[in-house]
Protein backbone atom coordinates (compact mmCIF):
# COMPACT_ATOMS: atom_id res chain seq x y z
CA UNK A 1 0.00 0.00 0.00
CA UNK A 2 1.43 3.36 -1.06
CA UNK A 3 1.45 6.46 1.13
CA UNK A 4 -0.90 8.37 -1.16
CA UNK A 5 -3.39 5.51 -0.82
CA UNK A 6 -3.14 5.70 2.96
CA UNK A 7 -4.05 9.38 2.89
CA UNK A 8 -7.30 9.16 0.92
CA UNK A 9 -10.45 10.41 2.68
CA UNK A 10 -11.47 6.96 3.96
CA UNK A 11 -8.17 5.16 4.48
CA UNK A 12 -7.59 1.66 5.66
CA UNK A 13 -4.65 2.17 7.96
CA UNK A 14 -2.04 -0.54 8.13
CA UNK A 15 -0.32 -1.85 11.26
CA UNK A 16 3.15 -3.13 10.36
CA UNK A 17 4.98 -5.96 12.15
CA UNK A 18 7.68 -5.71 14.80
CA UNK A 19 10.39 -8.28 15.47
CA UNK A 20 10.72 -10.23 18.66
CA UNK A 21 13.10 -8.34 20.96
CA UNK A 22 15.46 -8.92 23.88
CA UNK A 23 16.00 -5.74 25.87
CA UNK A 24 18.10 -4.78 28.88
CA UNK A 25 21.61 -4.98 30.33
CA UNK A 26 23.40 -8.13 29.18
CA UNK A 27 21.00 -8.89 26.33
CA UNK A 28 23.86 -9.02 23.81
CA UNK A 29 25.24 -12.10 25.57
CA UNK A 30 22.25 -14.04 24.23
CA UNK A 31 23.25 -13.63 20.57
CA UNK A 32 24.97 -17.00 20.26
CA UNK A 33 22.22 -19.11 21.83
CA UNK A 34 19.51 -17.18 19.99
CA UNK A 35 21.30 -17.60 16.66
CA UNK A 36 21.49 -21.36 17.21
CA UNK A 37 17.77 -21.46 18.06
CA UNK A 38 17.06 -19.69 14.78
CA UNK A 39 19.10 -22.24 12.84
CA UNK A 40 22.09 -20.04 12.02
CA UNK A 41 25.14 -21.97 10.85
CA UNK A 42 27.30 -19.55 8.85
CA UNK A 43 26.57 -15.90 9.51
CA UNK A 44 27.57 -12.67 7.80
CA UNK A 45 28.14 -9.96 10.41
CA UNK A 46 27.49 -6.49 8.96
CA UNK A 47 28.93 -3.49 10.77
CA UNK A 48 30.85 -0.26 10.38
CA UNK A 49 33.58 -1.86 12.48
CA UNK A 50 32.84 0.32 15.53
CA UNK A 51 36.51 1.20 15.65
CA UNK A 52 37.73 2.25 19.08
CA UNK A 53 35.60 -0.39 20.78
CA UNK A 54 35.85 -4.16 21.10
CA UNK A 55 32.12 -4.71 20.64
CA UNK A 56 32.35 -6.48 17.27
CA UNK A 57 35.23 -8.68 18.42
CA UNK A 58 33.38 -9.73 21.58
CA UNK A 59 30.19 -10.62 19.74
CA UNK A 60 31.99 -12.47 16.94
CA UNK A 61 34.05 -14.48 19.40
CA UNK A 62 30.95 -15.32 21.42
CA UNK A 63 29.22 -16.57 18.28
CA UNK A 64 32.23 -18.72 17.41
CA UNK A 65 32.28 -20.11 20.95
CA UNK A 66 28.72 -21.33 20.36
CA UNK A 67 29.81 -23.20 17.24
CA UNK A 68 28.78 -20.68 14.57
CA UNK A 69 30.90 -19.86 11.54
CA UNK A 70 31.26 -16.11 11.10
CA UNK A 71 32.20 -13.94 8.13
CA UNK A 72 32.62 -10.20 8.80
CA UNK A 73 31.78 -7.32 6.47
CA UNK A 74 32.87 -4.18 8.36
CA UNK A 75 32.78 -1.57 5.61
CA UNK A 76 29.28 -0.18 6.14
CA UNK A 77 29.41 3.61 5.91
CA UNK A 78 27.39 6.26 7.66
CA UNK A 79 24.33 6.89 5.48
CA UNK A 80 24.82 3.47 3.85
CA UNK A 81 25.41 3.47 0.13
CA UNK A 82 24.01 1.09 -2.42
CA UNK A 83 27.49 -0.36 -3.02
CA UNK A 84 27.79 -1.19 0.71
CA UNK A 85 24.68 -3.32 0.33
CA UNK A 86 25.81 -5.01 -2.85
CA UNK A 87 29.36 -5.67 -1.56
CA UNK A 88 27.80 -7.41 1.44
CA UNK A 89 25.57 -9.45 -0.87
CA UNK A 90 28.65 -10.60 -2.76
CA UNK A 91 30.44 -11.52 0.48
CA UNK A 92 27.38 -13.44 1.68
CA UNK A 93 27.01 -15.43 -1.53
CA UNK A 94 30.73 -16.14 -2.00
CA UNK A 95 30.90 -17.62 1.50
CA UNK A 96 27.62 -19.54 1.31
CA UNK A 97 26.24 -17.84 4.39
CA UNK A 98 22.72 -18.54 5.63
CA UNK A 99 22.03 -15.68 8.06
CA UNK A 100 22.89 -12.14 9.17
CA UNK A 101 23.82 -10.28 12.31
CA UNK A 102 24.05 -6.49 12.11
CA UNK A 103 25.94 -4.65 14.84
CA UNK A 104 25.78 -0.87 15.17
CA UNK A 105 23.27 1.87 14.54
CA UNK A 106 20.88 2.52 11.71
CA UNK A 107 23.51 2.38 9.00
CA UNK A 108 24.50 -1.21 9.79
CA UNK A 109 20.91 -2.35 10.24
CA UNK A 110 19.64 -0.57 7.11
CA UNK A 111 22.42 -1.94 4.92
CA UNK A 112 21.72 -5.41 6.28
CA UNK A 113 18.01 -5.12 5.57
CA UNK A 114 18.82 -4.10 2.02
CA UNK A 115 21.22 -7.02 1.59
CA UNK A 116 18.57 -9.49 2.72
CA UNK A 117 16.05 -8.08 0.24
CA UNK A 118 18.61 -8.31 -2.58
CA UNK A 119 19.56 -11.90 -1.72
CA UNK A 120 15.91 -12.92 -1.74
CA UNK A 121 15.75 -11.65 -5.33
CA UNK A 122 18.86 -13.36 -6.75
CA UNK A 123 21.18 -10.44 -6.07
CA UNK A 124 19.22 -7.74 -7.88
CA UNK A 125 20.45 -4.20 -7.18
CA UNK A 126 18.95 -2.80 -4.02
CA UNK A 127 17.94 0.42 -5.78
CA UNK A 128 15.24 -1.55 -7.58
CA UNK A 129 13.35 -1.85 -4.30
CA UNK A 130 12.83 1.82 -3.47
CA UNK A 131 9.26 2.44 -2.40
CA UNK A 132 6.66 0.49 -0.48
CA UNK A 133 6.69 -3.31 -0.24
CA UNK A 134 8.50 -3.78 -3.53
CA UNK A 135 9.64 -7.28 -2.54
CA UNK A 136 8.26 -10.01 -4.76
CA UNK A 137 9.07 -12.70 -2.19
CA UNK A 138 8.67 -12.46 1.58
CA UNK A 139 11.36 -15.08 2.17
CA UNK A 140 14.84 -13.79 2.98
CA UNK A 141 17.66 -14.81 5.35
CA UNK A 142 17.08 -14.50 9.11
CA UNK A 143 18.56 -11.45 10.81
CA UNK A 144 19.55 -10.52 14.37
CA UNK A 145 19.95 -6.73 14.73
CA UNK A 146 22.14 -5.64 17.66
CA UNK A 147 21.98 -1.92 18.44
CA UNK A 148 24.93 0.04 19.83
CA UNK A 149 23.17 3.42 19.74
CA UNK A 150 19.85 4.75 21.02
CA UNK A 151 18.51 6.54 17.99
CA UNK A 152 17.52 4.88 14.78
CA UNK A 153 15.03 2.21 15.82
CA UNK A 154 15.95 0.37 12.63
CA UNK A 155 16.17 -2.87 14.58
CA UNK A 156 12.43 -2.41 15.20
CA UNK A 157 10.96 -0.97 12.00
CA UNK A 158 10.06 -1.93 8.44
CA UNK A 159 12.08 0.97 6.98
CA UNK A 160 15.61 1.19 5.62
CA UNK A 161 17.37 4.16 4.04
CA UNK A 162 19.94 3.92 1.24
CA UNK A 163 21.95 6.47 -0.79
CA UNK A 164 21.73 5.71 -4.51
CA UNK A 165 25.18 6.48 -5.94
CA UNK A 166 24.16 5.78 -9.53
CA UNK A 167 22.41 9.13 -9.83
CA UNK A 168 23.77 12.50 -10.96
CA UNK A 169 26.33 13.84 -8.43
CA UNK A 170 24.77 17.27 -8.81
CA UNK A 171 21.37 15.83 -7.86
CA UNK A 172 22.07 12.94 -5.46
CA UNK A 173 19.30 10.69 -4.25
CA UNK A 174 18.77 9.17 -0.82
CA UNK A 175 15.62 7.13 -0.46
CA UNK A 176 13.53 5.35 2.15
CA UNK A 177 12.29 1.88 1.36
CA UNK A 178 9.48 0.44 3.44
CA UNK A 179 9.11 -3.32 3.27
CA UNK A 180 7.50 -5.74 5.71
CA UNK A 181 9.95 -8.36 4.46
CA UNK A 182 12.88 -6.30 5.73
CA UNK A 183 11.88 -6.51 9.41
CA UNK A 184 14.59 -8.14 11.51
CA UNK A 185 13.96 -11.60 12.94
CA UNK A 186 15.23 -10.61 16.38
CA UNK A 187 16.14 -7.21 17.84
CA UNK A 188 18.65 -6.95 20.67
CA UNK A 189 18.85 -3.69 22.62
CA UNK A 190 21.44 -3.64 25.38
CA UNK A 191 22.22 -0.28 27.05
CA UNK A 192 25.63 -1.57 28.13
CA UNK A 193 26.67 -1.46 24.46
CA UNK A 194 25.88 2.28 24.41
CA UNK A 195 28.56 3.14 26.97
CA UNK A 196 31.22 3.64 24.28
CA UNK A 197 29.03 5.93 22.17
CA UNK A 198 30.69 9.40 21.93
CA UNK A 199 29.06 12.39 23.61
CA UNK A 200 28.06 14.21 20.42
CA UNK A 201 26.88 11.06 18.70
CA UNK A 202 24.73 10.17 21.72
CA UNK A 203 23.11 13.61 21.54
CA UNK A 204 22.47 13.42 17.81
CA UNK A 205 21.01 9.93 18.03
CA UNK A 206 18.77 11.15 20.84
CA UNK A 207 17.27 13.77 18.57
CA UNK A 208 16.58 11.05 16.02
CA UNK A 209 14.47 9.48 18.76
CA UNK A 210 12.67 12.76 19.44
CA UNK A 211 11.93 13.12 15.73
CA UNK A 212 10.68 9.52 15.54
CA UNK A 213 8.43 10.15 18.54
CA UNK A 214 7.02 13.57 17.65
CA UNK A 215 6.35 13.07 13.95
CA UNK A 216 3.84 10.20 14.25
CA UNK A 217 2.13 12.05 17.09
CA UNK A 218 1.28 14.94 14.76
CA UNK A 219 1.17 12.97 11.49
CA UNK A 220 -1.80 13.38 9.20
CA UNK A 221 -2.12 9.60 9.32
CA UNK A 222 -3.36 10.10 12.90
CA UNK A 223 -2.88 6.41 13.62
CA UNK A 224 -4.24 5.88 17.11
CA UNK A 225 -2.32 2.67 17.96
CA UNK A 226 0.88 4.74 17.56
CA UNK A 227 -0.04 7.79 19.61
CA UNK A 228 0.59 6.42 23.10
CA UNK A 229 4.03 5.08 22.24
CA UNK A 230 4.90 8.31 20.46
CA UNK A 231 4.06 10.50 23.43
CA UNK A 232 5.77 8.23 25.96
CA UNK A 233 8.93 8.20 23.84
CA UNK A 234 8.93 12.02 23.92
CA UNK A 235 8.69 11.85 27.72
CA UNK A 236 11.50 9.30 28.04
CA UNK A 237 13.76 11.35 25.77
CA UNK A 238 13.17 14.55 27.71
CA UNK A 239 13.86 12.72 30.97
CA UNK A 240 16.95 10.76 29.95
CA UNK A 241 18.87 12.32 27.06
CA UNK A 242 20.86 14.83 29.10
CA UNK A 243 22.08 12.13 31.49
CA UNK A 244 22.92 9.75 28.62
CA UNK A 245 24.95 12.48 26.88
CA UNK A 246 26.88 13.94 29.80
CA UNK A 247 27.25 10.82 31.92
CA UNK A 248 27.55 8.02 29.40
CA UNK A 249 28.02 5.38 32.13
CA UNK A 250 24.66 6.32 33.69
CA UNK A 251 22.74 3.07 33.26
CA UNK A 252 19.36 4.62 34.01
CA UNK A 253 19.88 7.29 31.35
CA UNK A 254 21.15 4.80 28.78
CA UNK A 255 18.34 2.37 29.52
CA UNK A 256 15.75 5.13 29.34
CA UNK A 257 17.00 6.11 25.90
CA UNK A 258 17.03 2.43 24.86
CA UNK A 259 13.32 2.17 25.59
CA UNK A 260 12.66 5.58 24.03
CA UNK A 261 14.35 4.45 20.82
CA UNK A 262 12.45 1.20 20.65
CA UNK A 263 8.96 2.51 21.30
CA UNK A 264 9.48 5.61 19.12
CA UNK A 265 10.24 3.21 16.26
CA UNK A 266 7.10 1.26 17.13
CA UNK A 267 5.21 4.55 16.81
CA UNK A 268 6.54 5.65 13.43
CA UNK A 269 6.49 2.10 12.07
CA UNK A 270 2.76 2.50 11.39
CA UNK A 271 2.14 6.13 12.38
CA UNK A 272 4.34 7.74 9.76
CA UNK A 273 6.97 10.47 9.70
CA UNK A 274 7.22 13.95 8.18
CA UNK A 275 9.59 16.54 6.82
CA UNK A 276 12.01 16.50 9.73
CA UNK A 277 13.11 13.24 8.19
CA UNK A 278 12.71 14.44 4.63
CA UNK A 279 15.04 17.37 5.26
CA UNK A 280 17.51 15.08 7.02
CA UNK A 281 17.55 12.64 4.11
CA UNK A 282 18.05 15.46 1.62
CA UNK A 283 20.95 17.10 3.45
CA UNK A 284 22.78 13.82 3.96
CA UNK A 285 22.21 12.94 0.29
CA UNK A 286 24.11 16.09 -0.68
CA UNK A 287 26.64 16.25 2.17
CA UNK A 288 26.78 12.83 3.88
CA UNK A 289 26.05 14.41 7.26
CA UNK A 290 24.83 12.37 10.21
CA UNK A 291 21.11 11.60 10.17
CA UNK A 292 20.52 12.39 13.84
CA UNK A 293 22.37 15.69 13.61
CA UNK A 294 20.28 16.64 10.59
CA UNK A 295 17.10 15.76 12.49
CA UNK A 296 18.19 17.86 15.46
CA UNK A 297 18.73 20.95 13.32
CA UNK A 298 15.50 20.47 11.39
CA UNK A 299 13.25 19.56 14.32
CA UNK A 300 12.58 23.00 15.89
CA UNK A 301 11.99 24.57 12.47
CA UNK A 302 9.58 21.85 11.41
CA UNK A 303 7.74 21.97 14.73
CA UNK A 304 7.25 25.72 14.24
CA UNK A 305 6.09 25.11 10.66
CA UNK A 306 3.55 22.45 11.68
CA UNK A 307 2.19 23.91 14.93
CA UNK A 308 -0.55 26.08 13.34
CA UNK A 309 -2.40 22.97 12.14
CA UNK A 310 -2.08 20.93 15.36
CA UNK A 311 -1.52 23.17 18.40
CA UNK A 312 -3.34 20.66 20.59
CA UNK A 313 -0.92 17.85 19.75
CA UNK A 314 2.10 20.04 20.45
CA UNK A 315 0.49 21.07 23.74
CA UNK A 316 0.46 17.36 24.65
CA UNK A 317 4.14 17.16 23.66
CA UNK A 318 4.87 20.06 26.02
CA UNK A 319 3.39 18.14 28.93
CA UNK A 320 5.35 15.03 27.95
CA UNK A 321 8.52 17.12 28.01
CA UNK A 322 7.84 18.04 31.63
CA UNK A 323 6.34 21.51 31.17
CA UNK A 324 3.65 22.62 33.60
CA UNK A 325 1.02 23.79 31.11
CA UNK A 326 -1.59 24.63 33.78
CA UNK A 327 -3.17 27.95 32.89
CA UNK A 328 -1.73 27.99 29.36
CA UNK A 329 -3.76 28.04 26.18
CA UNK A 330 -3.06 25.31 23.62
CA UNK A 331 -1.06 27.82 21.58
CA UNK A 332 1.02 28.87 24.56
CA UNK A 333 1.68 25.25 25.52
CA UNK A 334 2.70 24.39 21.95
CA UNK A 335 5.11 27.31 21.93
CA UNK A 336 6.50 26.08 25.25
CA UNK A 337 7.17 22.68 23.63
CA UNK A 338 9.13 24.42 20.89
CA UNK A 339 11.17 26.34 23.45
CA UNK A 340 11.84 23.09 25.33
CA UNK A 341 13.14 21.40 22.17
CA UNK A 342 15.58 24.27 21.58
CA UNK A 343 16.67 24.17 25.24
CA UNK A 344 17.33 20.43 24.93
CA UNK A 345 19.29 20.88 21.71
CA UNK A 346 21.48 23.52 23.34
CA UNK A 347 21.87 21.57 26.56
CA UNK A 348 23.33 18.58 24.71
CA UNK A 349 25.61 20.73 22.55
CA UNK A 350 24.28 20.22 19.04
CA UNK A 351 25.10 22.73 16.24
CA UNK A 352 22.10 24.92 15.46
CA UNK A 353 22.44 25.48 11.70
CA UNK A 354 23.59 23.35 8.80
CA UNK A 355 26.23 25.91 7.81
CA UNK A 356 27.78 25.42 11.26
CA UNK A 357 28.75 21.85 10.36
CA UNK A 358 32.35 21.38 9.25
CA UNK A 359 34.45 18.27 8.63
CA UNK A 360 35.87 18.60 12.15
CA UNK A 361 32.72 19.63 13.98
CA UNK A 362 31.66 16.24 15.29
CA UNK A 363 33.24 12.87 15.86
CA UNK A 364 31.32 10.78 13.35
CA UNK A 365 31.49 13.28 10.49
CA UNK A 366 33.07 12.20 7.22
CA UNK A 367 31.90 15.25 5.31
CA UNK A 368 33.83 15.56 2.07
CA UNK A 369 35.80 12.39 2.74
CA UNK A 370 33.61 9.73 1.15
CA UNK A 371 34.89 7.44 -1.58
CA UNK A 372 32.01 8.36 -3.90
CA UNK A 373 32.28 11.26 -6.32
CA UNK A 374 29.30 12.95 -4.64
CA UNK A 375 31.34 14.31 -1.78
CA UNK A 376 34.63 15.22 -3.40
CA UNK A 377 33.69 18.89 -3.57
CA UNK A 378 31.36 19.05 -0.60
CA UNK A 379 33.67 19.68 2.32
CA UNK A 380 31.46 22.51 3.59
CA UNK A 381 27.72 23.04 3.45
CA UNK A 382 27.07 26.12 1.34
CA UNK A 383 23.53 27.01 2.35
CA UNK A 384 23.19 29.37 -0.61
CA UNK A 385 20.07 29.80 -2.74
CA UNK A 386 21.01 26.99 -5.13
CA UNK A 387 21.66 24.66 -2.19
CA UNK A 388 18.32 25.52 -0.59
CA UNK A 389 16.46 24.99 -3.88
CA UNK A 390 18.06 21.61 -4.56
CA UNK A 391 17.46 20.31 -1.05
CA UNK A 392 13.84 21.54 -1.09
CA UNK A 393 13.19 19.63 -4.31
CA UNK A 394 14.64 16.49 -2.71
CA UNK A 395 12.38 16.98 0.34
CA UNK A 396 9.28 17.14 -1.83
CA UNK A 397 10.13 13.78 -3.40
CA UNK A 398 10.84 12.01 -0.11
CA UNK A 399 8.56 9.17 1.00
CA UNK A 400 8.17 10.71 4.48
CA UNK A 401 6.76 14.01 3.22
CA UNK A 402 3.12 12.90 2.61
CA UNK A 403 2.70 12.16 6.31
CA UNK A 404 3.54 15.71 7.36
CA UNK A 405 0.54 17.36 9.03
CA UNK A 406 0.85 20.63 7.10
CA UNK A 407 0.67 20.57 3.32
CA UNK A 408 4.09 20.83 1.68
CA UNK A 409 4.80 22.77 -1.51
CA UNK A 410 8.01 24.25 -2.80
CA UNK A 411 6.86 27.71 -1.68
CA UNK A 412 6.00 26.62 1.87
CA UNK A 413 8.93 24.26 2.49
CA UNK A 414 11.72 26.35 1.01
CA UNK A 415 11.74 28.91 3.87
CA UNK A 416 11.95 26.04 6.38
CA UNK A 417 15.00 24.61 4.60
CA UNK A 418 16.56 28.05 4.34
CA UNK A 419 16.10 28.66 8.07
CA UNK A 420 17.71 25.28 8.81
CA UNK A 421 20.69 26.41 6.78
CA UNK A 422 21.27 29.91 8.11
CA UNK A 423 18.49 30.99 10.51
CA UNK A 424 18.71 31.85 14.20
CA UNK A 425 16.70 29.54 16.47
CA UNK A 426 15.82 32.45 18.73
CA UNK A 427 13.78 33.87 15.84
CA UNK A 428 11.34 30.97 16.29
CA UNK A 429 10.58 31.92 19.86
CA UNK A 430 9.00 35.28 19.07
Amino acid sequence: MQVDELLKPFPIKEFHPFPRALMGPGAHEMIGPEALKLGFKKTLVMTSGLRGTDIVHKIVESMKYHGLEVVVYDKVESNPKDYNVMDAVDRYRQNNCDSFVSIGGGSSHDACKGARISIAHDGRNINEFEGFNKSETPQNPPHIAVSTTAGTGSETSWAYVITDTTTDPENPHKYVAFDDSSVATLAIDDPVLYYDCPIDYTAQCGFDVLAHASEPYVSRLNFHPSLGNALHAVKLTAQNLRAAVWNGQDLAGREGMMYAQYIAAQAFNSGGLGIIHSISHAVSAFYDTHHGLNNAIALPRVWAFNMPVCYDRFADIAEAMGIDTHGMTKVQAAEAALAASIRLLRDVGIPERFIDITPDSYSKNRLGQGPTRYYENRAQIKGDAADVDAITHHVLGDACTPGNPKECTFETVRPVVEHCMTGDLDDLLG
